[in-house]
């Protein structure tokens, strides 16, 4: 289990362009790392679209957005055309990152359990520390929940 103080965990994973993409290509920033189950499912995309919103504040402070997701780069790219996402969506239809990250976790819908991303979010300091972690995110509010903690 992860917990702020550790060093996150690295990844290399392709974006919606196909191009690899590294926690460690961010060194000297920090980093939102969020984790969502589906593009363009009801919540996920409040979710991004809250983020796109915000980008303009975030760059301003510094900050990278990274949202990842068991999609491929292809169903990224859709996604993010369609909703004009300004940030970097990554695809991990391997689990790997869901899994280092302790995301990818038992999931029980109308009394159905698989398994599953569950939404959370991770800010990484400027050193690759894991500084906060937001757990069971609601996905339209979670862009101002970071933004007024990184405003303290």
């Amino acid at each position: 289990m992860l917990e702020i103080g550790m060093k996150a965990p690295e990844f290399t994973l392709p974006d919606k362009d196909g191009n690899a993409v590294s926690l460690s290509d961010f060194t000297e920033k920090k980093v939102v790392v969020y984790f969502y189950s589906k593009d363009n499912t009801s919540g996920c995309t409040k979710q991004a679209c809250a983020f796109a919103d915000a980008y303009g504040t975030y760059k301003d402070q510094g900050v990278e957005i990274i949202g990842i997701s068991k999609d491929t780069a292809a169903s990224h790219k859709k996604f993010a055309d369609k909703h004009e996402l300004p940030f970097i969506l990554l695809a991990d239809p391997e689990h790997t990152a869901l899994e280092a990250y302790g995301v990818w976790q038992e999931k029980t819908q109308c009394g159905k359990t698989t398994m599953g991303t569950v939404r959370t979010t991770f800010l990484i300091d400027e050193q690759g520390m894991i500084e906060k972690i937001w757990s069971k995110v609601k996905p339209d509010k979670n862009a101002a929940e970071i933004l007024e903690y990184l405003a303290q």
